[in-house]
């Protein structure tokens, strides 16, 4: 069968779709009832079509049948989280994220009867040292380290050591393994924009590139490294990882360098509960989905009980299995460009672009992203972003099932506490001020802690 089995019905325009539709709200106001602004200020259209683009936008060459499952684990004992790499690699886990707090941490011991060549180890270092990643790197030559000294510093207010000594050891670091890792995380976590988001990371990235310039370090290749988190605005998220994909890239043609873009993707914290902890699966499970069709290559799921329990086997197994059934038995990983040609998706991934580069030559023009958190700029308009999504929550028009929805007045969690799930601020003196990463539902889980029986 030659004949195409479209040729029998005739095209129909963008225009002719509105026509119908406007007929159909028999005099309704098409704006006013079928377009809907987001907080990133984009007006979502009822329908998208071909007509929406001059050209349609070229094939992505994100690779969604790689994508590895990712394991953290924070070091606070060597032994038992070798065990737990251990158990996690025979588990599923592909990829195993070591968070380093301190230079005691044994290297050698830590990754004893781990094969090096089955899986890849990243180390988060959360220390300034370059002794110890001279080290790291004899001991494991292939690892990821990940020093993000300038996330440190909008992460708690102060550098690592100071600006010169942290730029010193970043810039010989990244001259070494040709690699930069840059903590987005952080500002969706605080109730950023997704422009935010966007336009933050991307100024982030530039002082990096900036610095590593005027050192004049070799820029010829660089692999760069971006830790997100996703929400559970499904297409958005998608749309998300895929401009900053553009943004990478267009940042990396103004410095004539040939840039290998990689994204490692967590599920967000704003939005996970102490109450009806249960439906936190159901929040990750379509926020790795966002992940995967979004073009990521390491997935790291969030545990379910995170917020109140202490890092436990169990929590961390489902975590792992959620990806583990998306992988091998959701078919998430049979095409590589999966949300390519969807023309939602492309106008949103073209309109996040576009607003987040305007954004982020704004702030260059006023200095950059360092002198930007020291005026606190970033940190005010973050928590401008994040008080308008908190209003959003408790009238109600954002929904967490379970805590502002359908709440279960018999669920009780006073005893459940391992860990004070709330934010908590110690006094100290800082450089600037901390962005600070808050959830949602914080408030009215405080109030319910308090009045129950």
């Amino acid at each position: 069968m030659t004949k195409n089995l479209f040729d029998g019905f005739n095209s129909v325009s963008a225009k002719q779709w509105k026509q119908k539709i406007q007929f159909d709200l028999k005099g309704a106001d098409y704006n006013d009832t079928l377009i809907w602004k987001t907080n990133e200020d984009i007006d979502l259209k009822p329908f998208y079509h071909a007509d929406d683009f001059e050209k349609l936008p070229n094939i992505s060459n994100t690779k969604a049948t790689q994508w590895k499952i990712g394991q953290s684990i924070f070091v606070a004992d060597v032994e038992k989280s070798n065990l737990n790499a251990i158990r996690s690699i025979k588990g599923g886990a592909e990829q195993i994220n070591f968070i380093i707090p301190s230079d005691a941490v044994s290297i050698k011991n830590l990754i004893q009867h781990i094969n090096l060549d089955a899986v890849t180890l990243q180390f988060e270092l959360l220390f300034l040292s370059e002794a110890y990643t001279t080290q790291l790197q004899s001991l494991v030559p292939k690892a990821k380290i990940k020093l993000d000294c300038i996330g440190q510093l909008a992460k708690t207010g102060n550098w690592f050591k100071s600006l010169n000594d942290d730029l010193k050891t970043s810039k010989s670091l990244i001259n070494t393994t040709k690699a930069l890792h840059i903590n987005a995380s952080l500002y969706q976590n605080a109730g950023a924009t997704m422009v935010q988001e966007l336009a933050y990371t991307l100024a982030h990235t530039n002082e990096y590139l900036n610095n590593l310039e005027a050192f004049k370090s070799d820029l010829s290749s660089l692999s760069v490294t971006f830790h997100v988190s996703v929400g559970t605005n499904y297409f958005f998220e998608i749309a998300k990882l895929r401009a900053l994909r553009v943004l990478c890239k267009t940042l990396a043609s103004e410095y004539h360098i040939d840039v290998n873009c990689a994204i490692e993707v967590t599920p967000t914290k704003r939005n996970k509960t102490v109450y009806d902890y249960n439906t936190n699966m159901l929040r990750t499970t379509t926020e790795c989905m966002s992940a995967v069709l979004g073009g990521a290559n390491v997935i790291c799921n969030l545990p379910y009980d995170y917020v109140f329990h202490k890092s436990n086997e169990f929590a961390e197994r489902i975590a792992r299995n959620q990806l583990l059934i998306l992988k091998n038995e959701s078919y998430f990983d049979k095409v590589n460009n999966p949300s390519d040609g969807s023309y939602y998706i492309e106008s949103l991934t073209q309109q996040l672009a576009e607003k987040a580069l305007e954004l982020f030559k704004n702030m260059e023009s006023a200095g950059g992203f360092l002198k930007q958190l020291k005026l606190g700029t970033i940190q005010r308009k973050i928590k401008e972003s994040a008080a308008k999504e908190q209003e959003q929550f408790d009238n109600g028009a954002i929904i967490l099932l379970g805590t502002n929805k359908h709440p279960n007045a018999m669920d009780k969690m006073k005893n459940e506490l391992e860990i004070y799930p709330f934010v908590k601020i110690k006094p100290r003196k800082t450089l600037i001020e901390p962005i600070i990463e808050n959830r949602l539902s914080e408030h009215l889980e405080k109030n319910r802690l308090k009045n129950e029986n």
